[in-house]
């Protein structure tokens, strides 16, 4: 059973930065493909970066050139570093995991941008 745990999330001022982290369990990590989702209060769930299993990604436009996605298959780990963070970035963060057609959740990390 694959389970995902992030972790990172707070309180952080505008113009601040986080860094989350998403642990993997099990032994596909490195052959999946990996997104970053967040969900904020009263809306759908949208998606945040992508990072391939070959190191590409892709964001969505409001996070580009602010936060970056990477992984580090040695410790089954995915980050998302949040700089500039806006109050337009609170939400709930989640990680996702893909390999073929099983798709994994985690519990969610709850990042606050609040002066």
């Amino acid at each position: 059973q694959v389970q995902l745990v992030e972790s990172g999330g707070g309180l952080v001022q505008p113009g601040g930065s986080l860094r989350l982290s998403c642990v993997a369990s099990g032994s596909i990590f490195s052959r999946s493909t990996l997104r970053w989702y967040r969900q904020a209060p009263g809306k759908q769930r949208e998606f945040v970066a992508f990072i391939s299993t070959g190191g590409g990604t892709n964001y969505e436009d409001s996070v580009k050139d602010r936060f970056t996605i990477s992984r580090d298959n040695a410790k089954n780990t995915m980050y998302l570093q949040m700089t500039s963070l806006k109050p337009e970035d609170t939400a709930v963060y989640y990680c996702n995991m893909i390999l073929g057609g099983d798709v994994f959740w985690g519990q969610g990390t709850q990042v606050t941008v609040s002066s």
